[in-house]
């Protein structure tokens, strides 16, 4: 079973969780080798004409079911805040979002307003511990990760950070995540101050390298919308130079369509 295996990527060594953002780009990256992916709620909602936490619950499960049935390597669901603030609404979601066949899932500590303010402490405990138990209740085995989002928003310090992800920890997570740490140092402190729970970092730009994540102990590492801001790089790059200048050299060392016929001749 996926979700099997994603428990198994979990209890030793390091791997790199890249973040597909439709059927397409997850088929490529499952060719590339990776054992595992993850969603990402901004790379979906580009795709299709949104922002960033704009994408209705529902659309996100269909998203989600779509990724699950269309390739074989374990999924693990960029939830957001659960689509709900309260801890009822959070269960009922995540006992949704567990039955459309992925094999994990996160959720965040802040709502859905990215200008907002991090949940309060208690709640934010409080949605953790609803969030395991609806998952223990489905009896999927869903991998449950939760994240720490302060620091994205300079709204905490490291210290407060830490609070959050122990609290989260004995609320039953079994992954702690903490988007916006950019420091090694960082990283190895809050590797050693939840250990033994395992720890996802997020890398979206160039700061680090695998081998100096795995050294620091970090046992997953994610690139959320990276991968669909890098695609979107180069076709605005190469369309803007069509638009502004008529000239097409942006299309000279682009993949084949023949190429891409056959990595997708399969399905």
């Amino acid at each position: 079973m996926t979700v099997d295996r994603f428990r198994r990527l979990h209890a030793s060594g390091c791997f790199v969780i890249p973040n597909p953002w439709d059927l397409g780009s997850a088929r490529l990256l499952v060719q590339l080798g990776f054992p595992a992916l993850a969603t990402t709620s901004s790379g979906h909602a580009w795709s299709i004409g949104r922002v960033d936490h704009g994408v209705p619950l529902e659309d996100a499960l269909a998203h989600f079911r779509a990724l699950a049935a269309a390739v074989t390597v374990p999924i693990s669901a960029d939830f957001e805040y659960g689509f709900a603030i309260e801890a009822e609404g959070v269960a009922r979601n995540c006992a949704a979002a567990a039955a459309t066949g992925i094999a994990g899932l996160s959720i965040e500590d802040v709502g859905p307003d990215a200008s907002a303010p991090l949940l309060e402490f208690a709640l934010a405990v409080e949605r953790v511990r609803a969030a395991r138990k609806a998952i223990d209740d489905s009896e999927t085995g869903v991998l449950l990760t939760a994240r720490a989002d302060g620091l994205l928003g300079g709204q905490s310090d490291l210290g407060d950070v830490l609070r959050r992800l122990s609290a989260f920890a004995d609320a039953g997570a079994d992954c702690l995540y903490a988007p916006g740490i950019r420091a090694i140092e960082d990283v190895k402190t809050i590797v050693r101050e939840v250990a033994p729970k395992p720890v996802n970092v997020l890398v979206g730009s160039n700061w680090t390298t695998v081998g100096a994540l795995a050294d620091a102990g970090v046992r997953r590492i994610s690139v959320g919308g990276a991968l669909a801001r890098a695609a979107c790089t180069g076709f605005l790059s190469a369309a803007q130079e069509i638009a502004d200048h008529g000239r097409f050299t942006g299309l000279d060392e682009i993949v084949s369509g023949a190429e891409l016929n056959r990595r997708f001749w399969s399905h």
